[in-house]
């Protein structure tokens, strides 16, 4: 029960180097592969179209600076990445959300930043990324470059999406001294959670359940602050939403763990 391969998308924001160093400790800890993967379309709309004077100069300039930035996230990976020998690189003109895509197959987990820091180059939205990779997506806060994940937290509803993030995260609820399930009272009444602690007793985790009242809190905040009073550093949550004109409209938890949660999130679709 282990992750064999830890892919991370690196961008050229400042908060790229610490992503790099805390997917790099999970790959020491899993004994897994180390993947770095980055991508940039260049922006040929920018430079001029047809036989213009200077035209062929431009578009390879476009190109140039693309590659320039490609080049500048690898030597950040090479430089977050050292010492380890199970690592490769992975980039290309292209999307970088569809670049990430198409590289994933090769990853167990893939880390990603939160997307909040306003840096566009090379960056991935993390809504997406969870949407559309078919695989764990770990969604790290800006400035975090080590994740122990020894209390973990995990957000249980009686869904699909929750029980496929359970299963997805079984690598690090093995490694983990305590586990707490939360389930959270938006006002409909808490899930049951006799079953999920069975489950992850049955695999040799130590877990316990908690029932939370929002008590007008929204249920992402009271998950939130349930976590932090267990002293965990990662909440393990199934990810609700729908596509819709190219861009995904989330349920509630969903989009605010991604736009603020202050830890580490899991999460699967």
């Amino acid at each position: 029960m282990s992750y064999a391969s830890v892919m991370v998308a690196v961008d050229l924001d400042e908060s790229a180097r610490g992503r790099i160093r805390l997917a790099g400790h999970l790959a020491d800890d899993f004994k897994a592969r180390l993947i770095g993967v980055a991508a940039e379309m260049p922006a040929y709309e920018a430079a001029p179209v047809g036989p213009t004077l200077g035209s062929s100069y431009c578009l390879a300039s476009v190109q140039e600076a693309v590659l320039n930035d490609l080049r500048i996230a690898h030597a950040a990976f090479d430089e977050a990445a050292a010492g380890r020998s199970r690592v490769e690189w992975r980039s290309n003109l292209d999307f970088p959300m569809e670049f990430l895509a198409r590289q994933s197959a090769a990853a167990d987990l893939v880390v990603v930043g939160r997307g909040d820091a306003g840096n566009p180059l090379l960056s991935v939205d993390p809504g997406d990324a969870v949407m559309r990779l078919g695989a764990p997506v770990l969604v790290v806060p800006p400035g975090m470059d080590r994740l122990d994940a020894q209390r973990v937290a995990v957000a249980w509803k009686t869904t699909r999406e929750a029980h496929r993030a359970l299963r997805d995260a079984l690598p690090f609820l093995a490694r983990a001294s305590h586990v707490v399930v939360l389930a959270i009272d938006d006002g409909a009444g808490a899930a049951d959670t006799r079953d999920v602690v069975g489950f992850l007793q049955a695999h040799d985790v130590h877990a316990s359940a908690v029932a939370k009242d929002a008590r007008g809190s929204s249920t992402a905040e009271a998950l939130v602050d349930a976590a932090s009073e267990h002293a965990a550093d990662l909440i393990v949550a199934g990810a609700y939403g729908h596509g819709r004109l190219r861009e995904w409209a989330f349920g509630g938890v969903t989009r605010d763990l991604l736009a603020g949660c202050p830890v580490c999130c899991l999460m699967s679709h």
